[in-house]
């Protein structure tokens, strides 16, 4: 039986990505011998205009029907109000998926310029579906409001079950990936029920690998330090907004967000998807790095169990962003988008010469 996937183009430098991704992986699963059906839908704005919304209910059922989704990057700080239409698709995937992790591994590659430097290795195991993300964070309705003109009141939500689920998650990466620490984040000597909560319940479960070691560091003092000494870093586990900005620095740290993969994924589901945004300013033009979502479907296969063609698809990506002729401009290269996903798809076929 093949495996299906869904791919989701999205908006700006998306469909250009996403493409590239495409074919990259059906490189890599025809050299594994994997058999790979893609099907494909529009969400964002050509789905606005062809069906008056962003993410149309059959896409959510396609992606629930799929054994994986590769989503491409949206616009959606461009679309109108929720009210006409404009959802964020990553958002509704995330809370309709059961979607409760995010994980973003920051890795920098010996040839690719580094802002400080110093070698990065390290995961940012993020929370995924409460803290302060008002789209996700509710059952029903938002977790942001205004009761009257010139006030407005955003709830932050943390759970002992949730707190539970990403702290087993990161655990667990931590034992499979054969690291020696985690990091875990907060902001306890301000929020002190929520964030309490969560040192309590991570507590607790560190305390089922006895030979992982365990350091808790305030938000603001990891940041300086991801800074200052980013090797001192391997599992860095979060709840969702500190997740999500630490995450954007160690990709920063480590060469770019154009070399950021992650993975959404849950008990049931997982979506592969680039850390960054839509840029539509690169749009068409042939300049967009495919290097994020390719690593993100690298990471997709992987956790379907298919790791020969996950190693097959980081071992093409690895060897174009060694050489500049064959890595984008953004990564200090010279080739475009479709010369980087070539070289990556020539490497995977040259392995099995």
């Amino acid at each position: 039986m093949s495996l299906c996937l869904l791919c989701l183009p999205g908006d700006g430098i998306g469909p250009e990505i996403v493409a590239a991704a495409r074919a990259v992986l059906e490189a890599a699963c025809a050299a594994e011998g994997v058999a790979v059906r893609l099907e494909e839908r529009a969400i964002g704005f050509a789905a606005l205009e062809a069906s008056g919304t962003t993410i149309p209910e059959a896409v959510i059922a396609a992606a629930r029907a799929a054994d994986g989704v590769i989503l491409g990057p949206v616009s959606h700080n461009a679309y109108p109000p929720v009210t006409e239409g404009g959802l964020n698709p990553s958002g509704v995937l995330r809370k309709t998926l059961g979607l409760h992790a995010n994980i973003r591994p920051a890795r920098s590659h010996p040839a690719v310029p580094t802002p400080t430097g110093a070698a990065v290795d390290m995961v940012i195991v993020r929370e995924n579906l409460e803290g302060f993300y008002a789209d996700r964070n509710m059952a029903e309705g938002g977790g942001e409001f205004c009761p009257v003109p010139g006030v407005a009141l955003s709830m932050r939500k943390i759970t002992e079950s949730g707190s539970r689920a990403i702290a087993e998650t990161a655990f667990q990466l931590a034992a499979r990936q054969g690291r020696a620490r985690v990091a875990v984040i907060h902001k306890a000597n301000v929020m002190r029920m929520s964030d309490g909560l969560f040192l309590r319940v991570v507590r607790e479960v560190a305390e089922g690998f006895p030979g992982i070691a365990v350091e808790e560091v305030i938000v603001d003092a990891a940041a300086a330090l991801m800074v200052r000494d980013p090797a001192r870093f391997e599992v860095v586990l979060a709840t969702n907004m500190f997740g999500d900005i630490l995450s954007d620095l160690a990709s920063e740290l480590s060469g770019g967000l154009g070399l950021a993969a992650s993975l959404n994924h849950g008990a049931e589901h997982a979506v592969a998807q680039a850390q960054h945004g839509s840029a539509p300013d690169l749009a068409g033009q042939d300049r967009a790095n495919p290097a994020s979502i390719i690593g993100s479907v690298a990471m997709l296969m992987e956790h379907l169990g298919h790791a020969g063609v996950a190693a097959a698809i980081t071992a093409g990506l690895d060897h174009a962003l060694a050489d500049p002729a064959t890595r984008t401009a953004d990564l200090g290269g010279t080739a475009g988008t479709a010369a980087m996903t070539r070289a990556v798809i020539t490497h995977i076929e040259g392995r099995q010469a």
